[in-house]
């Protein structure tokens, strides 16, 4: 008996599969907040697309006039790490910002807790 190796097809779209059950399985146990989830699963998704569809990307590369479809489907994938990190950069500043800003806050209360409390022995 010969055995059969699993076409990459397949081995995508269970790859796929795989992730979307796992980032499922990250929002149920509250882990992964569902606002980011949502970027994994178009991920997982598109896997799962690809892996059913593989010629998809050979036809898309013909229409945007790519003679190395494949080449398309690596752009496009830097292309949305990129913008990826980008949008994790984003979201970091906003969050050292308002750190920044609560710890600004809190120093000028415990300023101004000792003068109260002074005030209120008066």
């Amino acid at each position: 008996m010969t055995s059969h190796p699993i076409p990459l097809q397949w081995t995508t779209a269970l790859l796929g599969l795989g992730i979307a059950c796992a980032i499922l399985l990250l929002i149920r146990k509250d882990s992964l907040h569902v606002r980011h989830s949502i970027w994994w699963l178009t991920v997982a998704a598109g896997s799962v697309l690809l892996g059913f569809f593989p010629r998809l990307v050979d036809r898309l590369g013909i229409l945007l006039g790519v003679h190395y479809p494949p080449i398309l489907f690596l752009t496009l994938s830097l292309g949305m790490v990129l913008i990826k990190i980008l949008t994790m950069d984003i979201e970091r500043s906003r969050q050292e910002r308002a750190l920044r800003r609560l710890t600004q806050r809190m120093a000028i209360l415990e300023n101004q807790l000792p003068n109260q409390r002074q005030a209120d022995d008066k």
